[in-house]
């Protein structure tokens, strides 16, 4: 009876090859999938951290519209929701005013939070500092309800990224100014700045005098 050879085994030499070859294609799918992920991420952008602004953070709660909550899609034109109507109405004049000559650039503004009742406020301060740990560092985003001014009508978040920057580069025409450099969503309206310029943003709420109160 004749037996089969047994099979050839490979030199160590040539072993040692195919392994640093299976090494080196793995780590190129690894190189190109990480490359994919990062040019995806420079495209998006940032994400900023609002997710506590839209109404979906809020939508197992209580609060409603007349909280202040406001679903996406809303524009400053929009006079049938609360976050946009009690805003302080020369604060939404001139929101209303630059969104019309922003209008001939092809750029819309949307509201994604305006006036909030206290509550409302409240429910997002706790949200932020379970989100981030700490009153501390929820104070960098989320100021209370007897200090943020979107209780009291006087801020609005806007919406979309093309719109806020469209407002930092032409706002202080209009009197609108960014007030927090960690919030480039959130107006002011600052009539002295018509016709000069933008007072100097904070770093953060926490910097701001009025959060002190």
């Amino acid at each position: 009876m004749t037996r089969n050879p047994p099979p050839a085994r490979l030199p160590a030499r040539r072993i040692r090859r195919i392994r640093w070859l299976l090494l080196a294609v793995a780590a190129a799918v690894l190189t190109g999938v990480l490359a994919g992920v990062m040019a995806i991420a420079l495209t998006v952008g940032p994400q900023l951290p609002t997710s506590w602004l839209s109404s979906k953070h809020s939508s197992k709660s209580s609060l409603s519209a007349a909280d202040g909550v406001i679903p996406e899609g809303v524009t400053v034109l929009d006079d049938t929701y609360e976050a946009v109507t009690r805003l302080d109405p020369a604060l939404l004049d001139a929101l209303r005013r630059a969104a019309t000559a922003a209008a001939a650039d092809g750029v819309e503004f949307y509201v994604n939070s305006g006036w909030r009742s206290p509550e409302y406020q409240n429910q997002l301060l706790r949200e932020a500092v379970t989100a981030h740990g700490s009153e501390d560092e929820a104070a960098r985003w989320v100021a209370t309800a007897a200090t943020s001014p979107h209780v009291s009508g006087d801020a609005a978040d806007i919406g979309h990224s093309d719109a806020a920057q469209w407002l930092a580069e032409h706002g202080a025409e209009h009197g609108l100014c960014r007030i927090y450099r960690n919030e480039p969503w959130h107006f002011e309206l600052r009539t002295q700045a018509i016709g000069h310029r933008c007072p100097d943003m904070y770093a953060n709420p926490t910097e701001d005098p009025r959060m002190r109160q």
